[in-house]
Parts: structure tokens; C-alpha cells; sequence
């Protein structure tokens, strides 16, 4: 099963991928796509790492994602990756189009055929003001193509608002 999880900073999102992921019975790893360069994103990590059961795999992964969901998924096993925008900036910053374009081509290929369960977090940040720069704006259109594409692709799809999960697609909770 692939879900996917959206929702605005600090909207909850995570917390609910990881009880999502908890309560799955299965198997958990976490993939991470986060990368500790500067003293605020360190923070963010060891608070989620604090957050996350002892028993849980994890995975750190900034850049070839499919590969390794690849390597981790099973059918006893429960994938959580969070998160999308995080992994989709580090590809931007390597200004490389051709390995953006390869690595959200393939994981866009891959993903709805992998088995057990895959939940993916990312951020909408679509809602707001269109930002200012070349960069950004090319940020924020890059993620709502993906996070259309991978909706498609999903079986379930939560928009996390205040804490609060809104179901967009499937089976509710």
C-alpha cells in the first residue's frame, strides 16, 4: 500500500506517518532524507530521532531514494519516508537537471510496485504566497508536480492540518 502525506510546516504530518506506521503491525524502517548542514536542521533531526521507537530501522538517504526503498521494501515491512520536499531540495541543490529528472523519473516508476507498505511525507508548499526567486519558484513547482503525480499513484493520500488528518483519497482511517 503507498500513501502519501501532506501537510504545511509543523502541521503534524509526521507524527501521524509515524502512529500510521506504528500501528501497522509491521516491521518499521525509517528513511530519512534530511542532511544535519547547519545547527537548526541538527535540531530537527535529533527531535525527530527522539520521537522514533528504539526498534525502528533507519536509513539515512539525501539523494537515491527509489534505490533505497528498493533495498528495504517487504511485505512484512512498513517504509516511512519523510520527507519528499527535503529529498526533492537536495536534488535541486546539486544543480544537476539530468539527476533530478532521473531519480523523481524513477522513483515515480517504481514506487506504486514495491511491496509492503510505503508511507511518503512531504511538504505543501503550495498554499501560500508564490515566493520570490528563480530557485524557490522552481521549488514549489517541482513539488506540486510530484505530489500530483505520486496522488495519482497512491492509494491514500492526507492532507494534515493542525494536527488534524483530512482524507483526499481512500480508505479512511
Amino acid at each position: 500500500m503507498l500513501e502519501l502525506i501532506l501537510g504545511g510546516a509543523r502541521s503534524g504530518k509526521s507524527r501521524l506517518a509515524e502512529k500510521l506506521a506504528s500501528d501497522s503491525g509491521l516491521a518499521v524502517t525509517y528513511i530519512a532524507t534530511s542532511q544535519a548542514l547547519d545547527g537548526e536542521m541538527n535540531q530537527r533531526i535529533v527531535h525527530h530521532r527522539a520521537r522514533r521507537p528504539a526498534d525502528w530501522g533507519l536509513v539515512e538517504e539525501p539523494l537515491a531514494l527509489l534505490r533505497v526503498l528498493h533495498e528495504q521494501a517487504a511485505a512484512e515491512r512498513c517504509l516511512l519516508v519523510d520527507c519528499l520536499t527535503l529529498w526533492l531540495t537536495n536534488l535541486l541543490m546539486l544543480e544537476d537537471e539530468a539527476r533530478l529528472a532521473a531519480e523523481r523519473d524513477a522513483l515515480l516508476a517504481g514506487v506504486a510496485e514495491l511491496p509492503g507498505r510505503i508511507i511518503l511525507v512531504s511538504n505543501e508548499t503550495g498554499l501560500g504566497v508564490v515566493p520570490l526567486g528563480e530557485l524557490t519558484r522552481r521549488y514549489v513547482d517541482e513539488a506540486g508536480w510530484l505530489h500530483q503525480a505520486l496522488a495519482e499513484r497512491s492509494q491514500r493520500v492526507l492532507f494534515c492540518v493542525a494536527g488534524l488528518p483530512m482524507l483526499l483519497k481512500g480508505a479512511p482511517l
